[in-house]
């Protein structure tokens, strides 16, 4: 994420090529690689039986029209008079509606948020999670959608706003105290070592970096490749971190399952983090509204 949205906001110019760039850097590494960074070419839609649209529950524009389409949001990103979060909100429903690639569009749509709010400077250092806030109340989310595309664009903006609130201010906040709480029990289960020990960085730096080898640990904390695998391995002795590969040592990486844990736990279920459990709906937030007219 933090590398797509530095792609989008490296020039003060966003163009259509920022927006392939992010999505196949997104996807290069991932079952879906032949998708990346490649405007769809054939007819897609959301929902149905598969082999037919006529079930639909989404179609986008056609094919011939997704360039056109994609010069126009790209345009309306450039726009320097809007308020932000206004800005992306719009940004975010048009991008879902035209729907421009064969796989991935979910994560480019949401990185296109971050884009827009870094070019405004409202978070040159933070990824809040807008997305995940916004999937706490998927029945709400897509009624939001449905009212962007007929025209209650003033809706829809009031529903993203406050989930930029909530992720701001809310949730964000309260997993970033579970974090904190976790790293300090992290430390203190590794035998308490030294402020200035290799170990103890790694522990403080898995939030930003949490799959870890020992030639990334000595680039990021200048070591030795020689103390970054020692300082591991003990942190793998004492439970710390567990090797990502069993059985593999010259390329072994590290990751910390509690930390994972506590990551899924918050994506699945923000409320948890925000204390508020209501209105969980089941159905999928991903899932757009059926196109209406």
């Amino acid at each position: 994420m933090e590398q797509a949205v530095d792609i989008g906001t490296a020039r003060k110019h966003f163009r259509v090529d920022d927006l392939l760039d992010i999505h196949h850097t997104l996807l290069e590494k991932t079952s879906e690689a032949p998708y990346a960074g490649i405007v769809r070419s054939d007819q897609n839609w959301i929902g149905g039986r598969g082999l037919s649209p006529i079930d639909a529950t989404f179609i986008p524009p056609p094919e011939n029209r997704v360039r056109d389409l994609l010069d126009d949001l790209v345009a309306f990103v450039n726009l320097d008079d809007l308020p932000a979060i206004a800005q992306a909100a719009v940004a975010h429903a048009q991008f879902e509606t035209i729907h421009p690639f064969g796989d991935g569009n979910g994560r480019a749509r949401r990185c296109l948020i971050h884009v827009i709010l870094r070019r405004h400077g409202l978070t040159p250092h933070l990824v809040p999670p807008v997305s995940v806030v916004l999937a706490t109340n998927a029945r709400r989310y897509i009624t939001g959608l449905v009212d962007f595309r007929e025209g209650r664009i003033d809706d829809w903006i009031g529903v993203f706003a406050d989930a930029t609130a909530a992720a701001a201010a809310g949730a964000a906040t309260r997993l970033r105290a579970q974090i904190d709480e976790l790293l300090d029990d992290l430390i203190e289960r590794a035998g308490s070592p030294r402020i200035d020990s290799v170990a103890r960085k790694i522990i403080r730096g898995l939030p930003a970096q949490p799959v870890v080898s020992a030639d990334t640990a000595a680039s990021q904390y200048d070591v030795t490749h020689t103390a970054a695998r020692s300082a591991l391995n003990r942190l793998e002795k004492t439970g710390i971190v567990v090797p990502t590969r069993v059985g593999r040592r010259r390329d072994r990486e590290w990751n910390s399952d509690e930390l994972f844990r506590l990551l899924d736990a918050f994506e699945h279920d923000p409320g948890q983090a925000n204390g508020d459990n209501r209105d969980r709906p089941a159905t999928s937030p991903t899932r757009p509204p059926r196109q209406q007219g």
